[in-house]
């Protein structure tokens, strides 16, 4: 179902597409992440027209979150939104093993991420390695951590999901 706007040729969908939550954390206490961010993450893409199918928390384990990814690739969702371990230390696996997933990096919007946080004010937002790309029919995004990259990023991110999962489901830009 399509919703029209005032302006010139605007459609815009009044259900984004499927999204699933995947939090990042060694720091698990009965079942929830660290700082709520899965249920942050999940808020945000509600209010952006998402049915989110569900959150899972994983350690940062490469086979734990490959595993997480691939389900929700095979699940078919739009949309799958990492949050936590896009840093620099070893433990911080989450870009490493997305890249292993991807069939194809999408390096804007990942950029596109890091700048919004600088223009909040997250001086940290570029030491973020995260990576943006589509795994079958599946946009995949990882965010760091923290409360205010969920809200800058999701901020820049869910327009621009909205516009790569359209252009997904259009058969006339398949090859």
């Amino acid at each position: 179902m399509t919703n029209l706007q005032e302006g010139p040729s605007v459609t815009t969908s009044t259900h984004a597409g499927r999204a699933l939550i995947v939090s990042i954390t060694d720091h698990t206490l009965h079942g929830e992440d660290d700082e709520g961010a899965g249920a942050l993450v999940s808020e945000l893409l509600v209010e952006a027209g998402f049915v989110v199918d569900g959150s899972v928390i994983v350690p940062s384990d490469g086979v734990a979150i490959r595993t997480a990814l691939n389900t929700a690739v095979i699940g078919g969702v739009d949309l799958v939104v990492t949050v936590g371990g896009t840093g620099v230390t070893p433990r911080d696996v989450t870009p490493d093993v997305t890249a292993e997933v991807l069939d194809r990096e999408l390096p804007g919007i990942a950029q596109a991420l890091r700048w919004s946080g600088m223009a909040a004010g997250a001086t940290d937002a570029v030491i973020s390695r995260g990576l943006v790309g589509v795994s079958g029919s599946t946009l995949v995004a990882n965010l760091a951590g923290s409360r205010q990259a969920i809200r800058d990023g999701m901020a820049t991110l869910t327009p621009l999901a909205i516009h790569v999962i359209e252009d997904l489901a259009d058969p006339e830009l398949e090859v």
